[in-house]
């Protein structure tokens, strides 16, 4: 008797929304055991990031603002993937946004008035956005593979902070830290909870997550999103252009990553450092698969991993735990995430060796025929398993 995988003939909505739940399951349990494994207290690191942050009042606040650029930066992603338009850049793009947005603080130092915040945001969305249309035009014009330019990208948007850092943005005040001048009041998210650490920039996520639920599902600009993304035969049949899809997703990822980027900047940081890099747009791609591309789940998806960046710093004064643990729960969350994911699209089967017929289905008793085994998967075509 030999296990195989056989395709399905539809994605279950129950294994949709089951894997995810699985994966994080899978990462708690084999985190707890390699940690063990490497000498320390593998349940004590699971309980302290997963669990301790849950039941502390105070670092919900923590909790909301580090999902908040995840969330929107994976929200502004999943449209391209919806698309198999794979932006791997959000990372730069977060990170030019950032730097586009202090430039205008920068220059700005010494004025005030309420349009200095409106513009400083204006800025980073354009930035994020002038960053993401590097790969939109190689794709587009020269085939050029979005994937590897936008990844090889991210690193030059990080050199470009060290130098400014280092350089010509360099406060002259700041005892020879790489590190800009702090923002004014007018240059800074406002609290939108007086006496804590929420800002303005939670609740646009969230409305950013809803307003794209419904510009997906409900308007004809996500629908091209995504019969583009199912079949680019059909879309091209039904008029739907795949040059506009890419230059479109491209433009609605830069624009939300370089968004996340200066209200980090003008929020929790209140200035531009060296650090500022803090890995979101590389976190926003696990982000947005284990919400299956789906903007309410992704807001789901994005305060389990703030969980462990939040985790993760207590886990490090608590238990000892190195900083690297925070990657490796991550890493170990996206392996197990496409590696469940096998069964949204394949059922495992057993076969019997004589009659190679499914255990529990009867033998065929008639003549021969032509592979009736591989016929579903002949006839199964390609899906996305993302629900509209």
């Amino acid at each position: 008797m030999a296990l195989r995988f056989v395709p399905r003939r539809e994605p279950s909505r129950a294994m949709l929304f089951a894997t995810p739940v699985l994966a994080v399951a899978l990462t708690l349990f084999v985190g707890a055991i390699v940690f063990t494994l490497l000498g320390y207290d593998g349940l004590g690191a699971v309980r302290e990031i997963f669990v301790t942050p849950l039941f502390n009042p105070y670092r919900w606040q923590d909790l909301l603002v580090k999902a908040a650029p995840l969330a929107m930066i994976a929200v502004g992603l999943s449209v391209g993937f919806r698309a198999n338009v794979w932006n791997i850049g959000a990372e730069g793009q977060y990170v030019m946004g950032g730097l586009a947005g202090t430039g205008i603080a920068l220059l700005t130092m010494d004025a005030t008035g309420p349009w200095i915040l409106p513009l400083m945001v204006a800025a980073g969305m354009v930035g994020g956005m002038v960053w993401a249309a590097v790969p939109a035009f190689l794709r587009t014009a020269l085939g050029v593979s979005e994937i590897l330019s936008s990844l090889m990208l991210n690193y030059v948007a990080i050199q470009i902070l060290y130098y400014l850092m280092r350089g010509p943005w360099k406060d002259p005040m700041g005892f020879n830290f790489p590190q800009t001048a702090m923002f004014s009041a007018d240059q800074t998210l406002p609290f939108v909870v007086p006496g804590t650490l929420i800002h303005l920039g939670i609740p646009v996520a969230l409305a950013l997550a809803l307003a794209l639920w419904f510009a997906v599902s409900r308007t004809v600009a996500g629908f091209q999103v995504r019969v583009v993304g199912l079949s680019p035969q059909a879309a091209r049949y039904g008029g739907f252009r795949e040059t506009r899809v890419v230059w479109m997703t491209m433009a609605l990822g830069g624009a939300l990553a370089g968004l996340a980027g200066i209200f980090e900047a003008a929020g929790p940081f209140g200035q531009m450092v060296p650090s500022f890099p803090v890995g979101y747009g590389f976190t926003a791609i696990i982000v947005a698969f284990l919400g299956r591309l789906h903007p309410l789940g992704i807001v789901l998806a994005a305060l389990v991993l703030a969980l462990t960046y939040v985790g993760g710093e207590s886990a490090q004064t608590a238990i000892g735990l190195p900083a690297a643990a925070i990657g490796v729960f991550q890493a170990m969350m996206l392996f197990f995430l496409l590696a469940v994911d096998i069964l949204v699209r394949y059922r495992l089967t057993a076969s019997g060796g004589g009659s190679g017929a499914p255990v529990g289905l009867p033998a065929q008793s008639g003549p021969a025929q032509s592979g009736p085994a591989t016929a579903p998967a002949a006839q199964a075509k390609t899906e996305t398993g993302v629900p509209a």
